[in-house]
Formats: structure tokens, C-alpha cells, sequence
């Protein structure tokens, strides 16, 4: 099996998300306490299930853009947007709702949209 890079511009797009993903992912995997602190977030020391959850989400996001990466099948790109237009949804949910209104918040919604809306761009053929 060959690795492909796609030289399609809407394709190369869709693609760099996807690098983009399966690297957020491999952070949370194996550096699960930088992502929780980076979010604000600590455990307790006496329990470590938030860790667990971290390395397993990443692991997820990981198993999935990786597997966009070497199938590059549009389908697989609509998965990935697919998924951050659900995550950007929920943040956005949080903004109005939880009282989370701020800077980091508003980059995080940002880099989430963008992240949604390549592969989405590609699998739909506006890009």
C-alpha cells in the first residue's frame, strides 16, 4: 500500500485537517495531563479516570484521522467534519448557556469550525 498525498487543492485540505486531528489525538493519547491543563482542567489525585478518558478521546481522534490519512476516501473526511461540527455545536451550546464566554473559548470554536469545515468543503465538493 502506498501512501497517498493528494495534490487536488479541496483534497489537500481535507488532508491537513486530518493531520491536524490524528496530532491533536496522539497529544491527548500519550501527554493527557498537558491537554487537561491546557483546558483548565486537573484530576484528583486519588482518582485518575479523567486521565483515562483524555488518552482513550485522543485515541479515538487519532484511530480516525489516521485512518482518513491512508484510506482518503471522502467519506472518511465527512466523518472527521462531521465530528467537529457536532463538537463546535457543543461548545457553542456552552458559550451561551454555561457562562464559558472567553478568549480561549472563541480560538477553540475557531480552530474546531475550521477543522469541521475542510473535509466537510471536500466530501461535499465545495472546495
Amino acid at each position: 500500500m502506498e501512501f497517498y498525498i493528494p495534490t487536488e487543492t479541496g483534497e489537500f485540505l481535507a488532508f491537513c485537517a486530518a493531520i491536524v486531528t490524528s496530532l491533536l489525538g496522539l497529544i491527548a493519547l500519550f501527554a493527557p495531563g498537558t491537554v487537561l491543563k491546557l483546558a483548565g482542567l486537573q484530576t484528583k489525585e486519588t482518582s485518575r479516570e479523567g486521565l483515562a478518558f483524555v488518552r482513550s478521546s485522543g485515541g479515538f481522534y487519532a484511530g480516525l484521522a489516521i485512518v482518513a490519512l491512508m484510506m482518503a476516501q471522502s467519506w472518511i473526511y465527512m466523518a472527521i467534519g462531521g465530528g467537529f461540527t457536532l463538537a463546535a455545536f457543543g461548545r457553542i451550546l456552552s458559550l451561551m448557556s454555561d457562562g464559558s464566554f472567553s478568549l480561549k473559548n472563541l480560538l477553540v470554536l475557531a480552530v474546531q469550525a475550521v477543522l469541521a469545515g475542510l473535509p466537510l468543503g471536500y466530501a461535499f465538493g465545495f472546495i
